[in-house]
This record gives structure tokens, sequence and C-alpha cells, in this order.
């Protein structure tokens, strides 16, 4: 109790956000110097890293989110081995700040997904909704010797949300422009695109999970050119997207749910690469068509869900993108051609590096767990009402 009154009273803080997505690379951490709370928070990055997971501990946890291929020894195991993974993360990215552990106030952690089940579905009698993030923050708190929030999605989920995304609240606070509205789009495993209106009023800004973005397109690069991703979208950039199989695709039924929605490897997993592969070999397409097609569908996925289910309310002036996807030329290119006339910008040219813009979200948000803010956005989520979210683990003397 003395350790939590005693960081609710520091401030500023400084703070190690870490966040592993669903594309199972690695562990992204951010080193920052946060200060105040919600619109005037300040916030100064001082480092960032990506450490990339060993092959043996990507290939468990893939097969840990496949239910035919999952063991409860194993996601035991797991959420142990992801928390080491994350010590190492949080030292390397002090080391590049100059800093070390006496130094740090605080880590939020969001956890390594291996299933995210948001819709109610019966459990021993009782509708729940469910979710599961491994990496556990007692033992990261314990090993650090540092307060650890974890368990961001929770509380959410409890009050009939989503539990996702958790991002907005970090758009609302850093993008908000007081004159016009903009879109916020990340690019990660999933894509998830925020639209903030002018001003940012938290109870109208609306996000949601569009669909795939690099999830298909690496699980494809790896089938189809034993490689990892596809580097600078140079293999879609050679084949042509076949729009039949397009048009296919985006009459599925994630994309034809409305909001609040939320998605990962349960809808966009290995299943869903085995059937567009069979529809695609079915239809005579080459590797490179099929990586095309592919890529085409994370950018005509976001355009339609944007057309669709935002754009009848609230127009955009601008996109502006972070996350992996940035750096697949091929793909944003596909972007910039469906949003005409709406200019795309990257996060870099708002002072925010892209790669690390999930990463500092989660220091922002275990930040104000800490502060006792709410961060979920029940516009955004569903949920009943707003609430605090994470669970702090706090290590011994």
């Amino acid at each position: 109790m003395d350790a939590l009154l005693s960081l609710h009273r520091t401030s500023p803080r400084l703070v190690v956000g870490l966040m592993s997505g669903t594309s199972l690379d690695g562990v992204d951490a951010a080193l920052v110097q946060l200060d105040g709370s919600g619109t005037p928070l300040t916030m100064e990055a001082e480092a960032f890293v990506h450490v990339p997971y060993s092959e043996s501990l990507r290939a468990l946890t893939r097969k840990t989110t496949v239910p035919d291929s999952s063991s409860i020894q194993d996601v035991a195991r797991l959420d142990a081995r992801i928390a080491e993974a994350y010590v190492e993360a949080v030292d390397r990215v002090l080391a590049n700040g100059d800093a070390d552990r006496a130094d740090l106030d605080l880590v939020g952690a969001h956890g390594q997904t291996v299933c995210h089940c948001p819709e109610p579905t019966d459990c021993a009698g009782e509708d729940v909704r469910a979710t599961l993030q491994l990496g556990n923050s007692s033992t990261l708190a314990t090993h650090l010797g540092v307060p650890v929030v974890g368990n961001f999605r929770a509380a959410d989920l409890a009050l009939g949300g989503q539990g996702a995304p958790l991002v907005p609240y970090f758009d609302v606070v850093t993008f908000t422009d007081a004159e016009a509205p903009r879109g916020l789009l990340n690019l990660g495993g999933i894509a998830n695109l925020t639209v903030l209106p002018a001003g940012g009023a938290p109870d109208e800004v609306r996000a949601f999970d569009t669909g795939p973005a690099n999830m298909v397109i690496d699980a494809l690069a790896a089938r189809l050119f034993d490689a990892s991703h596809d580097p600078d979208g140079r293999h879609a950039a050679s084949g042509t997207p076949d729009h039949d199989l397009l048009a296919d695709l985006l009459e599925g039924d994630y994309f034809r749910r409305e909001p609040p929605k939320s998605t990962g490897r349960d809808d966009f997993g290995p299943e869903y690469v085995d059937r567009l592969l069979s529809a695609a070999q079915s239809r005579g397409l080459s590797a490179e068509d099929t990586i095309a097609t592919a890529t085409l569908l994370t950018a005509a996925s976001v355009y339609q869900a944007y057309a669709q289910y935002v754009r009848p309310e609230q127009s955009i002036g601008e996109l502006i993108v972070s996350g992996g996807g940035v750096h697949n030329d091929t793909l944003w290119r596909m972007l910039e051609e469906a949003f005409t006339p709406i200019p795309v910008r990257s996060t870099a040219d708002y002072g925010v590096d892209p790669d690390a813009k999930e990463a500092l979200c989660f220091a922002v948000l275990a930040h104000e767990t800490v502060n006792g803010v709410p961060t979920n956005l029940p516009s955004v989520t569903g949920a009943s009402a707003r609430t605090v979210l994470g669970s702090i683990s706090v290590p011994g003397r």
C-alpha cells in the first residue's frame, strides 16, 4: 500500500510501455516521461526498442493461439516465459535511454494476446466475454522491482464492452485537433481505425478494428516466399490484385458486422489464410497476385469500414497512420488511392514514431491507471460505463 501511495504522488513519472501484438514478432518497448492527465498530459519519449521473439518462442506462441494445438500447460508456461521476454525489453530500452531500473517508476504491459472472445458466449450456464493476454504482471514486477500495470481489457469486458481497441484514449490526448476531425489508423497485425471529432469529445469518438493488416500479409509471405514479411511490399508490387476474389473476401462475416467490434487471430489466423490460399489457387493466381490481393484487402477493408460506418456521420480531413504497415510501400500507395482526396500521413509528421505508438499508448494507460482516470471509451467498445483499466502488480520490498 505504501508503494502505491508513493507512486500515486510521483510526478512526473518515468514509464516503460510494452506491446506485443498479433503479428507475434516480438516486444516493442518505449521509455517515456509523463506528467499530468487527460488532454493536458505531457509526453516526452526518451527511447524505443523492438526486441524480436526467438523463433522457438514465436512458434510456441503461434501454436498456443490455435485451439487445436494449444495446451493448458503451454499457456501456463508461456505466461511466465513472455514475462521474461518483457524483462529483457525493459532492460534494453532503459539502456538505450541511459537509465536503469532504479530510475523507473512504472511499467505498462499489454501482454501477448492468445485468445480474444468479446462476444457473449455460454460458459457453464452463463454468458461471458473473455480475453487472455500472457506475460504475467506479477512475475514482471517481481523481476524488475517496479510496479506493473497489466490486464487492461478485462474491466471493459465486465461492463459489456469489447475490451478493445484501447488505443483511442491515447489518440484523444495526443492527436485531437480543435478545428478538424482526424482519422488515426494503426497497421499492426490487425488494422484499427479511430475517428476523432474536432475538439475530441470522448463520447463522440468512434473506433474499431477494421480487419487484418500485417497478419494475413505476413502469413502469406511465410507460406509463399519463405519470408517473415513482404519487405517494402515488393512482392505485392510485382503482382496484380484479383478484384473478384477481393469482392468475395470483403463479403466476409467480420467486415459486415457493425461496430463496436474487435478481432484478432480467431477471425484472421491460419484457417482464414488457408481459405484465402485455396480460393487464390482455384483462380490460378500466382504467389505475387495472391499477396497483392491480400495487401489490397487491408486497404480496401479500411476504406470500406470508414465509408460504411463513419463517413455518413463524420468525414475526416486527414488519415494519420502508424504501425509496421507504414513500411509497406505498396500498402501505403493503396491506402492513398483508396482515400483520395483525403491525405494520408504518418504519425512521424506529428512527432510520434509510428513503430512506437502502441508501446507509448500502454505507458500512458498505465500512468492513468495509477492516476485513477477511466481510459475506456464506451462509444468505442460498447461498454455500459467508463472505468479505470488495468490491474496493478506491486513488487515486494
